[in-house]
C-alpha cells in the first residue's frame, strides 16, 4: 500500500473501498452491525483481513485502528475505532474474541 496514502485513515478507507470493501459497521450491544443491512455479527462471524494502527499527528495519544473485515456471509468492509485511552472497551473485547483462525492480517 502506498506509504503516503497509509498516513491517513480516510484515504486508506477509500483505497479499500476501491477494492470492494464497501460495507460500514458500527458496534452495538455486543455485536458488529452492518450499517446498511442491520445484520448483526458475532466475533465468530468476522474475518480480519488487515489492520492498520494510527497515531495522531498533532496528539500522539490520539490512537486509532482500522480493521479491514470480511463476514461469514461474504460482506467486505471496514471498521475504525479508537484504542489506547480512548478505546471503547466493549468493542476492543469484541475484536479480542474473534477466533485466531479468522485473523488473516
Amino acid at each position: 500500500m502506498n506509504e503516503e496514502i497509509a498516513k491517513n485513515e480516510r484515504n486508506l478507507i477509500e483505497e479499500y473501498q476501491k477494492k470492494g470493501y464497501t460495507a460500514s459497521y458500527r458496534f452495538n450491544n455486543g455485536n458488529l452491525v452492518d450499517v446498511d443491512s442491520k445484520i448483526e455479527y458475532a466475533p465468530k462471524d468476522i474475518f480480519i483481513v488487515a489492520e492498520h494502527r494510527y497515531e495522531g499527528m498533532s496528539n500522539p495519544s490520539d490512537l486509532s485502528i482500522l480493521y479491514v473485515l470480511e463476514t461469514v456471509d461474504g460482506k467486505k468492509g471496514t471498521y475504525l475505532m479508537g484504542y489506547g485511552p480512548t478505546a471503547n472497551l466493549e468493542a476492543a473485547d469484541f475484536f479480542k474474541e474473534i477466533p485466531r483462525k479468522n485473523d488473516k492480517s
